[in-house]
């Protein structure tokens, strides 16, 4: 029988190895100490990717090359970003909260990556697995706009206030429809935790499971999840031709770099809780009745399918920000308040009709349940 390359089998082997030789105490604080390091790791070489994927996809829409100096393609380039931005200057700024002011990154950075331990990267490949993970994810990844506040507040700096404010109303806006959309899919799976959802996606992903109404709620998170990474059209927080780089106009050296690195990563995040919620997970593509089929899906590892699903999701995000232009404050917030939650609301209410009624796929078609 073919074996997926899984690297919980490494794992597995790490784990009855440091058992056999010390006590449990010392295994549990090695263990703990190797997850972070690996999150830390995997944090930094993921924005390292993105930065370079959305140059390359970037200059492709625009018809030019995009990175091709620093190693073979450019894909040295952003290595040498990092390394340059590491040894830039930190300006020091006058009349700043100084306390408030070197705080702010480290707020951005603290809920991106909180966020980040949750995800279910591959089959028993998570931090931590809670069983309450939608709301969660939903509670601390809400702690990045206090950085973007305060970043904006501390610094003395109308445009930096001004870009502050705005991402506020954003980001507050937008998260009510992005909660709202997964608590539908929520109502359709019955359960909060991302394990438990991805094992129900076997052979029917949540986005068909729910009919229409989870496409909905799919492309209704995507772009509320879109809007609160300040990303275009929704960077109005960051309008250049208005607020020179809006809230974090103040910030240089590493410091700017923190926020730059929360920005690609909220991106991964949004587009990873995407992949868990609607479309499977690191759940392979199955198909009742195709064993054959199934076992060589299975074959490719879990973490791969997670990737992928993920990377497509990323390259829809970047399309969308390289296709359109900025939104107005007053247009965003329409799109919001008179449109997307109203939708949402109405949305989940037919959510919970077609759950009560029996008339979800895996209901209908008794095949398609785990």
């Amino acid at each position: 029988m073919l074996q997926p390359l899984e690297l919980t089998n490494l794992l597995s082997w790490l784990d009855t190895t440091l058992r056999d030789s010390m006590p449990v105490f010392w295994v549990l604080l090695i263990e703990f100490v190797l997850v972070a390091v690996a999150l830390l790791a995997a944090y930094a070489i993921l924005a390292i990717i993105l930065i370079y994927a959305e140059r390359k996809i970037t200059a492709f829409f625009q018809a030019r090359f995009g990175p091709n100096r620093v190693g073979i393609y450019g894909i040295l380039q952003s290595i040498a970003d990092v390394i340059k931005i590491l040894l830039k200057e930190i300006i020091r700024i006058n009349n700043v909260d100084r306390f408030l002011f070197f705080a702010a990154p480290f707020f951005m950075i603290v809920a991106s990556m909180l966020t980040f331990g949750a995800i279910p990267f591959g089959k028993m490949l998570h931090a931590i697995d809670f069983n309450i993970g939608v709301l969660y994810v939903t509670a601390v990844s809400s702690l990045g706009i206090i950085g973007v506040l305060l970043a904006g507040w501390s610094s003395n700096n109308k445009y930096s206030m001004i870009g502050a404010m705005r991402s506020g109303a954003q980001f507050v806006s937008y998260e009510l429809s992005a909660g709202f959309a997964l608590m539908t899919i929520v109502v359709l799976t019955g359960t909060m935790s991302f394990s438990e959802m991805i094992a129900k996606q076997e052979f029917c992903w949540n986005i068909f499971n729910g009919h229409i109404s989870s496409i909905i709620a799919f492309v209704i998170y995507l772009i509320s999840g879109h809007a609160e990474t300040n990303r275009g059209p929704f960077d109005l927080p960051e309008a250049e031709s208005e607020l020179t780089a809006g809230y974090h106009t103040e910030y240089s050296g590493l410091q700017f770099g923190f926020f730059y690195l929360a920005e690609y990563l909220n991106m991964f995040i949004i587009a990873s809780i995407a992949t868990t919620v609607f479309l499977g997970g690191w759940m392979p593509i199955q198909i009742p009745g195709l064993d054959g089929f199934n076992q060589v899906m299975w074959y490719i590892p879990s973490y791969a399918w997670f990737f992928g699903k993920t990377g497509v999701l990323i390259f829809l995000s970047l399309w969308v920000r390289w296709s359109f232009p900025r939104l107005r404050i007053d247009q965003l917030l329409n799109l919001e308040w008179k449109y997307l939650l109203p939708i949402n609301l109405v949305n989940i209410l037919i959510m919970v009709i077609l759950v009560l009624a029996g008339l979800t796929l895996t209901d209908l078609f008794p095949v398609l349940a785990p």
